[in-house]
């Protein structure tokens, strides 16, 4: 199995919203583009599958030196080897993937957040970084589009986030902001034992409502010159905003269940982005 057709594999396996938006892109991008959501998936899965930490950051400890022999000229694994072919083509530079894994890493070593303040950090790392290589490879050509490459990768991250507190809270995690419970009055034990409440709600709606304007703040950000080269990205605000529109029309329903869209409809909200621009 050559490079390309493991990152190719582990891309589409992933079941991703992402995988959608990269249908669209021309050969060399989207090759691009799966090495690298590739490199994230192997990092990811590291924290989301291992049950031991201490495992975990050995694991995370050697991608760390993984990277640096790759910028070096001697990559091992096959993510590498097919990310490195695209690198310096597209601006993808060692500190971002570093960045990438400490986001990772953080997982291992912080359960809580006490502030937005503080998970805003998180979601620079893990979601902002993305974003950013995200818009080089897609054809970013202002500096203004790093802004809004930024803000949308954390509006994707809340999204997350919104989704996943339940499945989160069985692994022992919580990324809703403490400060922001006790303002509405649920603790941490209602959301590790999957109590819904109407504080729980509204407690939702706000964090909702702050994932909508993120995307919005996102938008305004974007130059009308890359909008066209930043169409993936925009794809995946229409999927992820649906997503968002989906989660509030079930009435925020997420301790107990995973909701998500079907393969058809991503792919129909992607195609719609590609045909008409972004709705």
């Amino acid at each position: 199995m050559t490079p390309q057709n493991y990152v190719q594999q582990k891309t589409a396996a992933s079941g991703s919203s992402f995988y959608y938006a990269f249908l669209f892109l021309p050969y060399s991008k989207r090759n691009a583009i799966t090495a690298f959501y590739a490199f994230c998936r192997e990092i990811d899965d590291i924290v989301d599958e291992m049950m031991d930490s201490g495992v975990a950051r050995t694991k995370l400890a050697w991608w760390q030196k993984e990277v640096r022999r790759a910028f070096q000229g001697q990559p091992n694994h096959p993510v590498m080897k097919a990310l490195m072919n695209h690198a310096n083509d597209f601006g993808i530079e060692e500190r971002h993937l570093q960045a990438i894994i400490q986001g990772c890493e953080m997982d291992l070593l912080q359960n809580r957040y006490l502030s937005y303040e503080e998970l805003q950090n998180y979601c620079h790392l893990v979601a902002g970084i993305v974003g950013e290589v995200s818009a080089k490879i897609f054809g970013q050509t202002q500096v203004q589009t790093t802004n809004y490459a930024h803000k949308l990768g954390q509006a994707l991250q809340l999204t997350n986030i919104i989704r996943d507190v339940g499945e989160d809270a069985r692994r022992g995690r919580i990324y809703l902001p403490m400060n922001e419970l006790q303002k509405f009055g649920v603790t941490a034990n209602d959301i590790l034992t999957s109590r819904y409440s109407e504080s729980f709600v509204e407690l939702m709606k706000f964090q909702s409502t702050r994932a909508k304007n993120l995307y919005q703040d996102a938008l305004s950000n974007l130059p009308d010159v890359d909008k066209r080269a930043q169409k993936p990205g925009l794809m995946m605000a229409s999927i992820y905003s649906a997503l968002l529109k989906e989660i509030e029309f079930d009435g925020f329903q997420v301790l107990h269940q995973r909701v998500s869209l079907t393969p058809l409809r991503k792919f129909w909200l992607a195609w719609k982005v590609q045909a008409f621009g972004f709705m």
